[in-house]
C-alpha cells in the first residue's frame, strides 16, 4: 500500500459548514532576526480559506539543518508528507487526518489462485491508518461485509487483529471460499 497524494485535514473552517483542508506541500517561513516561524499551509476546501499548521516556532536558525530550511523555502512536498505523519504536530495544531483517496493498493498476481490456502503479506510503504476490513475489501475485490464473514467463518484469519484500524505491516492467511461477493 503506498499514499497517493496527502492527506486532507480534519479541521472546522470558521468560515464557511466545511471541516475539510487540502495540503499542498506550500510553507511560510516567517524570520524575526535569527529566529524562525514555519507553518505549514492549507486551503479549506469549502471556501479557499487558508489555515496555517505550526511547525516550528521561534526556533533559532543554526537549530535548522541548512537541508530542511531549503525543503522549507522549496515547499517540499516529501517534507510536509513526513510532517503530516508526525502525531506530535497533528496534536499540536489540534488536526488530524483523512486519508480517503489518498492511498493505492498494489497487488501482485497470486502465484496459484486455484490453491486451498493463499498466504499473503501486506506492506505499509508510509504509516497510512486504515481500517482493515476496507483493505482487505480492496485486495480481495469482495465488500467489506464479505471479508466480515470470511473473518468470522475462520476463512480469513492472521496473528495481527483484521478489525480496526492499522497502520504497520502484516500478514494474512485466505482459506479457499466458494463464492466471492
Amino acid at each position: 500500500m503506498r499514499p497517493t497524494g496527502l492527506p486532507l485535514i480534519r479541521r472546522r473552517c470558521l468560515r464557511c459548514a466545511s471541516s475539510r483542508y487540502r495540503a499542498h506541500g506550500k510553507f511560510r517561513v516567517n524570520a524575526n532576526h535569527k529566529l524562525l516561524d514555519v507553518w505549514l499551509l492549507a486551503l479549506c476546501a469549502g471556501c479557499g480559506e487558508t489555515v496555517k499548521l505550526t511547525v516550528l516556532e521561534r526556533t533559532n536558525v543554526r537549530a535548522i539543518e541548512a537541508s530542511t530550511l531549503t525543503r522549507f523555502h522549496d515547499n517540499d512536498v516529501a517534507l510536509a508528507a513526513t510532517l503530516l505523519a508526525d502525531p506530535v504536530l497533528l496534536r499540536r495544531n489540534g488536526v488530524s487526518l483523512d486519508w480517503d483517496g489518498a492511498w493505492a493498493l498494489e497487488r501482485e498476481a497470486v502465484r496459484d489462485p486455484a490453491a486451498e490456502v493463499i498466504d499473503t503479506s501486506v506492506r505499509f510503504l508510509r504509516p497510512i491508518p486504515i481500517r482493515l476490513t476496507r483493505l482487505l475489501s480492496a485486495g480481495l475485490e469482495v465488500s467489506r461485509s464479505q471479508v466480515q464473514r470470511l473473518i468470522a467463518d475462520g476463512s480469513l484469519t492472521s496473528k495481527h487483529r483484521l478489525t480496526g484500524n492499522s497502520s504497520g505491516d502484516f500478514s494474512f492467511t485466505l482459506r479457499r471460499w466458494e463464492a466471492r461477493g
